[in-house]
């Protein structure tokens, strides 16, 4: 018989309340209508991915391509019927933020309201961690 490395315990409690599990990442409204827009014509995409990139002038930045397929390593949310897919690597990078759609006089953008950036350039496209 092996020697065993450490010792578990295991305890019930009771009086603990359970937290929440943080979503990976929460649309609003605004996005949501969005997504159902841009996928309404195009059948052959099952929703949208969002990853990283290594770009701009202060480390990464965000993609959004269309997706036909779901990969064993991307995360998956769905909320309110849209289906946005996560990539392995921007999955620790989104994970808390708020995905919206904003529409301005000048410009349309999806806008990431992430907590765990800790700086972004002065055009608001590239961030760092």
């Amino acid at each position: 018989m092996a020697a065993s490395i450490a010792r578990a315990t295991v305890r019930a409690v009771s009086r603990r309340k359970i937290l929440p599990t943080r979503a990976a990442l929460t649309l609003t409204p605004s996005a949501v209508n969005k997504v159902k827009q841009l996928l309404q014509d195009k059948t052959e995409y099952i929703g949208l991915k969002v990853g990283v990139r290594t770009r701009g002038c202060n480390g990464l930045t965000y993609t959004l391509d269309y997706t036909k397929e779901k990969d064993k390593s991307d995360e998956e949310v769905l909320q309110d019927g849209v289906r946005v897919f996560i990539e392995k690597k921007a999955q620790l990078t989104l994970l808390g933020t708020e995905m919206d759609f904003v529409e301005t006089k000048i410009s349309s953008e999806f806008v990431f309201n992430n907590p765990n950036i800790k700086g972004t350039c002065g055009c608001g496209e590239s961030f760092n961690m």
